[in-house]
């Protein structure tokens, strides 16, 4: 098995007495979230872990025979510093989402922050002063474009401020995680501090969603954390003279399988940037994008392909909707499918409808 620690985690949990499994799930979300950042936990964190789901310390003992732990070592390399990192936050997170304390401002987002990262970064709770970039591997070494950081706290309240004032009244399941999928992409793409904005974003994240009455299952994001910061990736990312535009489809789809327990096919995959081709989406002389073909993005042929499992017929319309393309281009997509042999098209004009195959 590629992870033996989190697979022997997940069956301790299983295999555990019903009122001990809602502590085994805040864990298990807990050491997820690390790996948006690479770490991994170490055996100790596990085993300590697994004597607070049994009910023999506490979660305050918890963090503190962690922090002793490793208070005992002396001079240690870089990758024990980063199991070091990948044990606190852990047992930090699990203290965070234990509590219903929450207040929806951005003072809570950056007490999450120096909580989840207090004596591991000496910014720790500090709005950046400094602009940063970050090379993505899902967009081949590229960077989003992060908040200035001379409007980071401005862009923070304007946000906040939009956000509580916005009223979900009547809205409906489906435009209410469509939102919910806007701010928090949003909120992530400011990237406030210097490191660890994913972790805390999630974090916040599922504290705000439990705010608004939303029984979310936290372990979708400690087996999906990286698709998650992968989705917010390509959320926030465009090159249009490359035609890659910001795509929301794949957050908006991880929301859906968080709030409505759907079962959208998650794989990283479906987010990379293809660069093989250097002709895709360049723009020619006429305006128009040239090379019809290479233009149409593969990633975004595979989240229309997704929201179409199980619906039957689907408009044009509808797609275009769902996945935040335009009309004109999500025919285009269409036409390409039905040229692939992939799905089926079904009258004319404005009653054309469209199948799965």
């Amino acid at each position: 098995m590629s992870d033996p620690i989190n697979f022997d985690f997940d069956e301790y949990i299983r295999q555990s007495e019903p009122d001990k499994q809602q502590k085994g799930y805040i864990w298990q979300t807990a050491i997820g979230l690390q790996d948006v950042d690479g770490l991994k936990p170490s055996a100790y964190l596990i085993q300590t872990a697994k004597k607070n789901i049994d009910g023999d310390i506490t979660l305050q003992e918890a963090d503190e025979l962690i922090h002793s732990y490793y208070e005992s070592k002396s001079a240690r390399l870089d990758t024990e510093r980063r199991t070091e990192e990948a044990d606190k936050v852990s047992a930090r997170i699990a203290q965070l989402l234990s509590e219903d304390a929450f207040v929806f401002s951005p003072e809570q987002l950056i007490a999450i922050h120096r909580r989840l990262f207090d004596g591991i970064y000496k910014f720790a709770g500090k709005i950046r002063n400094y602009n940063i970039s970050k090379k993505e591997w899902v967009l081949r070494g590229k960077s989003v474009v992060y908040a200035g950081s001379d409007t980071i706290r401005d862009t923070l309240n304007y946000d906040f401020d939009l956000e509580k004032s916005f009223d979900y009244r009547g809205l409906g399941i489906d435009k209410s995680i469509r939102h919910i999928t806007d701010f928090i992409s949003n909120l992530w793409q400011i990237h406030p501090f210097g490191e660890g904005n994913t972790r805390t974003t999630a974090v916040f994240t599922i504290k705000y969603l439990s705010s608004l009455g939303f029984e979310v299952s936290n372990t979708l994001f400690a087996d999906n954390s990286w698709y998650f910061r992968n989705a917010l990736v390509r959320a926030n990312y465009a090159d249009i003279q490359r035609g890659i535009y910001e795509d929301k489809v794949y957050l908006e789809q991880f929301f859906r399988n968080l709030i409505l327990g759907e079962d959208n096919d998650m794989k990283n995959r479906y987010l990379l940037i293809l660069s093989d081709d250097p002709h895709a989406g360049k723009i020619g002389d006429n305006g128009k994008i040239g090379d019809k073909k290479s233009a149409i993005n593969t990633r975004t042929k595979a989240a229309i392909l997704s929201f179409m499992q199980g619906k039957g017929a689907v408009k044009a319309s509808q797609i275009a909707e769902a996945i935040h393309l335009q009309p004109s281009r999500t025919r285009d997509y269409l036409a390409e499918l039905v040229s692939d042999g992939v799905i089926i098209a079904e009258g004319a004009n404005r009653n054309r409808v469209y199948r799965l195959k």
